[in-house]
C-alpha cells in the first residue's frame, strides 16, 4: 500500500465569524468558482470591497486590474487564488461554479446572517430614494437585493422574514432577467438597523455613507 500524500492546506481558516459570513456575502454576489475544482475569484470595480474581502477572509493576495465592456472600456480590480478546502466548503453551503441563475438556499449559522447579507448587499444591493410629487414632503427610500436566481431570492425574503418578520416584495422587468427583492420605508428601517448594529461592522464605505444621509432627511440615524 502507497503512503498517502499530505493532507492539502487552505489559504482561509473556516471558522465562522462576522467577518468570515460577510465575506461568504461577498462571494455569493461577485465571486466566482471556477470549475476546475480550485480557483476563486472575486472582483470589483470598487477596490474597498476587494480590500474588505482579503482582510475578511485573512488572506493576502495580489490585486490585478482587468478590463470590461463592449461599448465603454470598464476597468475594474479583480483577485484569483486556490483553495480547495475553501472550494468544498463553499460548495457545502450552497455555492456553485456558474451560480448567477442556479443559486439557491445558503447555510449561514442564524448568529451570522446579518454579516452574510450585509456582504451580499455591498455586493448586489442598493438603496433608492425620492421626494414622491404626489405628497408635499413625502421622502420615500427602498432597500434593494438582486440576483438572477429565483430560487435565490425566494430563499432570501424567507430568511428575512424569519428574522425581522418584515415582508417586502419581488419584482421582474419584462425585459430583464433579474429579480429585486424591495423593502420599502418602514421595513428598511428596521432591515438598515440590522445590517448596520453598530459603526465598527466592516462594510463598503460609500454605501453605508449613501444610507446615513438618506436617513438623516427624515431625522433618522443607524
Amino acid at each position: 500500500m502507497g503512503k498517502r500524500g499530505p493532507k492539502p492546506k487552505g489559504k482561509v481558516t473556516l471558522i465562522w465569524s462576522p467577518k468570515f459570513a460577510y465575506a461568504i456575502g461577498l462571494t455569493v454576489s461577485d465571486g466566482n468558482l471556477s470549475p476546475d475544482g480550485r480557483h476563486i475569484s472575486f472582483s470589483s470595480k470598487d477596490l474597498e470591497m476587494i480590500q474588505n474581502y482579503l482582510l475578511s477572509l485573512e488572506i493576502e493576495v495580489p490585486v490585478k486590474m482587468k478590463s470590461s465592456g463592449y461599448i465603454h472600456d470598464i476597468k475594474y480590480h479583480s483577485i484569483q487564488f486556490g483553495d480547495v478546502l475553501f472550494y468544498d466548503f463553499l460548495l457545502s453551503i450552497g455555492l456553485m461554479a456558474n451560480k448567477s441563475k442556479i443559486i439557491g438556499k445558503v447555510e449561514i449559522p442564524p448568529k451570522y446572517f446579518f454579516d452574510f447579507l450585509r456582504g451580499l448587499f455591498d455586493g448586489d444591493g442598493c438603496t433608492h430614494s425620492y421626494f414622491d410629487p404626489r405628497w408635499k414632503s413625502s421622502f420615500m427610500f427602498y432597500t434593494i437585493f438582486t440576483s438572477a436566481s429565483p430560487e435565490h431570492i425566494k430563499w432570501l425574503r424567507f430568511e428575512i422574514k424569519k428574522h425581522l418578520t418584515l415582508i417586502g416584495h419581488v419584482t421582474k422587468s419584462k425585459n430583464s432577467n433579474v429579480y429585486q427583492l424591495k423593502y420599502a420605508k418602514n421595513e428598511s428601517l428596521v432591515l438598515l438597523k440590522a445590517l448596520y448594529p453598530n459603526k465598527k461592522v466592516i462594510c463598503l464605505s460609500r454605501k453605508r455613507l449613501n444610507v446615513e444621509a438618506m436617513l438623516r432627511i427624515i431625522g433618522q440615524r443607524l
